[in-house]
């Protein structure tokens, strides 16, 4: 009799469980791109582009190997007037729960790449002389089923 009656519980705990309906949209939510749109200023191309390939770089690739983001890049693009940017700095995350705690864990990376605080906000006064950031937007790719 114990069994019968534990088996009989057992079916009803199943029945009870909520079935979940799979969606019927014709994409799935994919990952995160984090767009930055920069005016590097007259003049200050060369050293926009030193930092880049110096320090962000070294960035971008840490948080990489850690698996906090999954892409980055640099894109030129011929300014429409002289407010418009003329490079953009897309950083991919794998979903919008990587960017959960974003700060915890990066900031280690970051104090290793730039040293103290004291100089990566000397560093970012330093840029602030070549560029400008004109704007930014969050991309979610929409995979298509």
């Amino acid at each position: 009799m114990p069994n019968r009656a534990l088996r009989i519980t057992a079916l009803l705990l199943l029945a009870a469980t909520p079935v979940v309906a799979q969606s019927s949209r014709p994409y799935t939510e994919g990952p995160v791109t984090q767009v930055s749109y920069i005016r590097v200023k007259p003049g200050h191309f060369d050293h926009y582009m030193a930092y880049l390939a110096g320090s962000y770089k070294q960035l971008m690739e840490a948080q990489k190997k850690a698996g906090i983001i999954t892409a980055w890049a640099v894109y030129a693009s011929p300014e429409r007037d002289e407010a418009d940017w003329n490079l953009v700095l897309p950083t991919t995350y794998r979903n919008m729960a990587a960017l959960d705690n974003l700060e915890d864990r990066t900031e280690p990376i970051e104090n290793r790449v730039f040293g103290s605080m004291e100089k990566s906000n000397e560093g970012s006064v330093q840029r602030g002389e070549w560029r400008e950031l004109v704007g930014s937007r969050q991309l979610r790719e929409l995979i298509i089923r």
